[in-house]
Formats: structure tokens, sequence, C-alpha cells
């Protein structure tokens, strides 16, 4: 396998590729500075952008040249933090820490964070649309990552996520189901779309669609984990604020030690769908699954 510091490597210079692309994201454009300030203000806010390099490295994996994904990948990443920036609202989830930083409606206040939300969101995908691909595949990955986004995942996700808070018993299909809503499904996408984009096989979509749901599962027991025994400089955002608001986890439903086995076990069936693949990129891929269960460890 990968070594780590080589993992972590192409992990951080992916990810300087991403927040370039998104420093100039919105230039050119009639956009009130206030509103653009409080849209870059989130997006530059730090964070590994394991989404948007998850679609290059699923990309690259299938041929494409990392280049021709950056577009639509970076557009990932603004679909990612325009659900943190409305996640944080005192409506929600009501967090004013995020990447160690006062949350967007902080900084600006909450009526510029909900059009930041939006335009993050209703931008991206015109973002998307620039993708030098051809424009079937464009389009087939669009319609993927809309999917994902929506009522049918990570926006109904975090409804259901809402109506089990504070309540007395959820069971871990239930629980299981809100997190590969709320989110797996992006994580998920973020693969299959950079995967779609290259013109992958049916079979090869399947595999990757596998490993990126299978990672999403540990990253979000990892997330609940760390929650736990992580400290607040540690999170970016107040350790505990799960247990606090009540959220179901997957410490407080099956305790620490088996919900590390169960994200070991997941780390393990990402690494497994890609038996097929070889080279960089999936070496890559299969470290990163790694790592996501170990940072919890």
């Amino acid at each position: 396998m990968m070594p780590v510091s080589r993992m972590k490597e192409l992990l951080r210079e992916r990810g300087h590729m991403v927040e370039a692309c998104l420093a100039v994201a919105f230039d050119g454009r009639p956009i009130p500075q206030r509103l653009k300030d409080s849209m870059q203000y989130s997006l530059q806010a730090g964070g590994k952008r394991l989404r948007p390099v998850l679609c290059l490295s699923a990309a690259a994996l299938c041929g494409l040249p990392i280049q021709d994904a950056l577009p639509f990948a970076s557009a990932i990443e603004m679909v990612h933090t325009y659900s943190l920036v409305h996640d944080d609202l005192p409506a929600m989830d009501n967090d004013d820490l995020r990447r160690g930083k006062p949350s967007n409606h902080k900084a600006f206040d909450e009526p510029t964070a909900i059009l930041a939300g939006d335009g993050l969101l209703t931008d991206a995908f015109l973002l998307m649309c620039r993708s030098p691909v051809a424009p079937p595949r464009v389009l087939r990955a669009v319609g993927e990552l809309a999917l994902a986004a929506g009522s049918s995942g990570m926006v109904g996700g975090q409804e259901w996520d809402m109506i089990f808070t504070g309540k007395a018993e959820i069971s871990l299909d239930e629980l299981r189901g809100i997190h590969a809503m709320k989110t797996g499904a992006l994580l998920r996408a973020s693969c299959v779309c950079g995967a779609m984009l290259a013109g992958a096989s049916d079979g090869d979509l399947a595999a990757i669609g596998t490993y990126g749901a299978s990672l999403g599962v540990a990253f979000q027991i990892a997330d609940d984990i760390l929650d736990v025994v992580a400290d607040t400089a540690t999170l970016g955002k107040p350790a505990g604020s799960d247990v606090a608001q009540g959220k179901k986890t997957y410490p407080a439903l099956l305790g620490l030690d088996t919900s590390r086995a169960l994200a070991q076990e997941q780390a393990e069936t990402a690494k497994a769908a890609l038996a097929a693949f070889s080279g960089q990129e999936a070496e890559f891929l299969r470290a990163l699954a790694e790592y996501t269960v170990n940072r919890a460890a």
C-alpha cells in the first residue's frame, strides 16, 4: 500500500489545485461584494478537500487527465461547502465554529449566510458545465451529483437527522440510512462522477461506487468517534456537539470499540472494491480509505 506520507502529499497537492480553482470561481461576474466575500470565506476556510480529491482521483484512475476533472471536482466542494454553511445556521445545528473559525452566519449574518449557501449551490452547476469533457459525460455526472445532493440524498439525510435528533430510540439500520443519505451519498457521488467524466465502463462504475459508499460509512463513523474523543482545537468545531444536541451517532448506539471495528470493516470493503485496479491512483484511494479510519483510532 502507498505510504501514508505519500498519500498525504498527494492529498495536499490536489487540495491546493482545487483551492486555486475556487479562488477565481466568481471572477468576472457582478456579484455583490459582501456576498462574494461570504462565499469565499467558507470556501477558503480550510479542510482536506476530500470530496473533490476523490473526484479527481477517480477520474485519473479511469484515464482522464486530472486537469480536465478540476472544474467539476471544485464544484463538488462548493456543494459541500454550501451544506456546511446552512447546517451551521441557528435553525439547523446552531454551531458557532467551523474549521476553527466563526461560522459564516457569525462572521457575516444569517441572511447573508443563507444567500451564500444558495449562491454556492447554484454556481456549482455553472462551474460543472464548464468541464472540458464530452458533453454527454458531463450531463451524466451532473445528474448523478444532483441526485446525491438533493432531497433523496444529502438534503433528505439532513431532514432525517433533524427528525431523529433528541428521540430516545433509533435502530442501526435507521442510523445507517440517515448517514448514507446525509454524508455517504455525496462521497460516493464524488467518486462516481469522476469515473463518469472519464467514460468508465459500467463494471468500473459499480466498483468505484462500492468504494465510495463504503468510504462514506467509514468516514461518518470516524467523525462520530472523533466527536467523542477529540478536543475542539482538533475538530475545528465544539467537541461533543453531537451528544449535546442529542444527535444519533455510532458510538452512542454501539460504543466506541464496536464503532471502530465497523469503521475498519467498511474501509476493508472499500479497498477490496478496487481489486481490479492497479497503479498510483488505486494505491492512493486504498491508502485514503485506511487513513480515514486511522484518524479516529
